[in-house]
């Protein structure tokens, strides 16, 4: 029986989350599993993976075979690394202690990355919020300004309409009487 690790898709239509599997090859991609993994849910920046470690090694170990995404998943979080250098303490290359401490080496290293990618997306985010908030300040100063010039434009029209009708009764007066 060929095994594979591969992904089964689950969650709604344009938002899907998929579960890591480890399933006989023939069997439907959503269909009959052997054992459930962990979780995989590209929705979020970065993609979130939840996976057992152990788990998916002993898998890996035992030969099943990672689809291409699956193997992308197993790569990221160290799986497959861990048993490159499982293979070569098997082969006698280097000591299980050092093997170990190359392992936690490229883990440290890989928290730091995307750490530092989280941090980056969330100072974009709150730097791109800011700009938002400035343009949007300058916008109502704007409009401000121009309701501020049509108000004082009214204001200027109704004194002159005002002075115009304080003049006109003024000069019918003066002229009334010597119209007589």
């Amino acid at each position: 029986m060929a095994v594979k690790i591969r992904l089964a898709r689950h969650g709604k239509k344009g938002y899907a989350f998929y579960h890591i599997v480890v399933a006989d090859s023939r069997a439907p991609r959503d269909g009959k599993f052997i054992e459930k993994l962990g979780t995989y849910n590209p929705n979020t920046n970065p993609a979130t993976i939840d996976l057992n470690f152990e788990q998916a090694l002993g898998w890996l170990m035992k030969g099943a075979q990672p689809t291409d995404t699956a193997r992308a998943i197993l790569s990221y979080k160290g799986v497959l690394y861990k048993k490159h250098l499982l293979g070569g303490v098997a082969k006698g290359a280097f000591s299980e202690s050092d093997a170990e401490a190359k392992f936690n080496k490229w883990l440290g290293e890989k928290e730091g990355k995307v750490t530092a990618k989280v941090n980056k997306l969330e100072a974009e985010k709150s730097a791109d919020k800011k700009a938002r908030l400035t343009a949007e300040a300058a916008i109502k100063e704007a409009r401000a300004a121009a309701i501020a010039e049509r108000k004082a434009a009214a204001e200027a029209e109704a004194a002159a309409a005002a002075a115009e009708a304080e003049e006109a009764p003024a000069e019918e007066a003066t002229e009334t009487p010597a119209e007589e």
